[in-house]
């Protein structure tokens, strides 16, 4: 709300400059008379203080915003690096309790749960350290196989039991950010599973160069379709979650210029395209 203030009274400040500018160029031609000389003299006078003017004016409003942000990240950057510290501990002293042979299958269930607990944290601090980066910095694009990422996806998921997942994929290899991509597929499936009824089938595959997911779930009514994209809008409120997770696939794909469609008809399914045909490899 400040910066917004600030915004307000620096453009006010601004223009207002400009006006008296224009106005003492008036007069200056008024009383020197309009030739060729008084005209570069008054045209440069101006430009050269609205840019000054317009810098200073730009710095006393950013500064603090920029020392903001930059004390924000160093604060984050810090929480994140001692989050790493307790999460490897862990995930070393699992490690060695199992390969101990003096457990219990109980006790060893146990610690199957406490390693597959690290495993996910590790992978939520990874996309912490990766959405940061992201924000500052551009992220390197790699090579993937298609096929091999959709697979582990869906090996995660099929572990909550809830769906049955049909793959038929070409593994073309794609030059992608991997890390986004591979969120990119989990927002996507995540929803047709929530969207979906326990047991029904997901069907991911590749058309050319599309690569679709087909649900059987809710459908999306025609009149929801046009904001599914924006931010906390949500198609089902009772269902759990912000409704950022197509807006975070949209932001993706246009960055990676992959072509994004969605078909849906209520209560019969979901059909998700994306087009993929300027991220695959050539050759």
């Amino acid at each position: 709300m400040k910066l917004k203030k600030d915004i307000l009274i620096a453009t006010i400040l601004y223009f207002s400059t400009v006006l008296i500018l224009l106005s003492a160029v008036y007069w200056f031609m008024l009383n020197n008379g309009f030739t060729q000389q008084n005209f570069l003299i008054s045209a440069g006078g101006v430009l050269i203080v609205s840019i000054g003017w317009g810098y200073i004016l730009s710095n006393e409003i950013l500064a603090p915003k920029q020392e903001m942000d930059e004390k924000l990240l160093h604060i984050t950057k810090d929480i994140i690096h001692e989050l790493n510290i307790p999460l490897a501990t862990i995930t070393a002293n699992t490690s060695m309790i199992k390969k101990s042979n003096q457990n219990s299958d109980k006790t060893l269930k146990r610690l199957n749960r406490i390693e597959n607990s690290s495993i996910r944290l590790k992978k939520l601090y990874n996309e912490l350290v990766y959405s940061i980066n992201r924000e500052i910095k551009l992220i390197p694009k790699e090579e993937i196989y298609l096929k091999e990422i959709i697979e582990e996806r869906v090996e995660i998921l099929d572990s909550f039991n809830r769906n049955k997942f049909e793959l038929d994929i070409c593994n073309i290899i794609l030059e992608v950010d991997k890390i986004g991509f591979e969120q990119m597929i989990d927002n996507i499936l995540n929803n047709a599973m929530k969207y979906s009824d326990k047991n029904s089938t997901i069907t991911i595959k590749t058309d050319d160069y599309n690569l679709l997911i087909i649900d059987k779930g809710i459908g999306i009514d025609e009149s929801q379709l046009v904001q599914i994209f924006e931010r906390y809008y949500q198609i089902n409120k009772d269902k759990d979650g912000e409704g950022i997770g197509l807006n975070l696939v949209k932001r993706y794909c246009d960055e990676m210029k992959i072509e994004i469609k969605i078909k849906s008809q209520k209560n019969i399914g979901t059909t998700i395209i994306l087009g993929l045909d300027r991220v695959i490899k050539d050759g």
